[in-house]
C-alpha cells in the first residue's frame, strides 16, 4: 500500500493511511522512530481576526513534483528511512487537518531534524496557495491570498 507524496482533495486521504503506508515500506526494519506534523488551520490570523475557513489550491504538477524532491533529498540523510509529505486541498474550517508530514528513521535523534526541514522546505518551495476567509473587529468578512514565503505569516 505504498502512497506517494502529493496533493490530494480533502477527503481523499486519512492520517491512518499514511501511518500504513509508512509501516508498508520495506524498509521497517530500519525503523526505530516515526515523527509525524500535522498541520492544522488555526482559529486566529496573524493579525489577530477571526479565521472563518482556509481555502488551498495547488498548481498540483509542480506541487507534486516540489514535494518528492524535497522526500527524495530528505530520504538520502544518514539514518532516514522514508520521508513523506501529502497536503491537502480544498477548503478547511479552523481545527481541521491541511497536512501531514512523516518522517520514518533508525533513531529519534534522525527523524526530528529532519521533520523540521521537511516542513520548512514545503512551506517555502511548494506550489500550494492559501486564502484565508476572517471576520475583522467590525465583523467585516475579507478574503486574502497569504503567501508562506512572509516572514510574519509563517509562524
Amino acid at each position: 500500500m505504498t502512497l506517494h507524496t502529493g496533493v490530494h482533495q480533502k477527503g481523499n486521504f486519512t492520517l491512518t493511511e499514511l501511518i500504513e503506508s509508512i509501516k508498508d515500506n520495506d524498509k521497517l526494519k530500519k525503523t526505530g522512530a516515526i515523527a509525524l506534523f500535522i498541520g492544522v488551520v488555526r482559529g486566529e490570523s496573524s493579525e489577530g481576526e477571526k479565521v472563518e475557513k482556509i481555502t488551498l489550491e495547488a498548481y498540483e504538477e509542480k506541487a507534486n513534483e516540489t514535494l518528492k524532491q524535497i522526500c527524495d533529498d530528505l530520504k538520502n540523510k544518514p539514518g532516514i528511512v522514508d520521508v513523506q509529505i501529502h497536503h491537502l486541498l480544498g477548503d478547511f474550517r479552523v481545527g481541521e487537518d491541511m497536512v501531514y508530514v512523516a518522517v520514518a528513521g533508525s533513531h529519534r535523534t534522525d527523524v526530528f531534524p529532519v521533520l523540521q526541514e521537511a516542513v520548512e522546505r514545503y512551506k517555502h518551495e511548494a506550489a500550494v496557495f492559501k486564502k484565508e476567509r476572517v471576520i475583522d473587529v467590525n465583523g467585516s468578512v475579507k478574503e486574502t491570498w497569504i503567501s508562506e514565503k512572509d516572514p510574519d505569516k509563517n509562524k
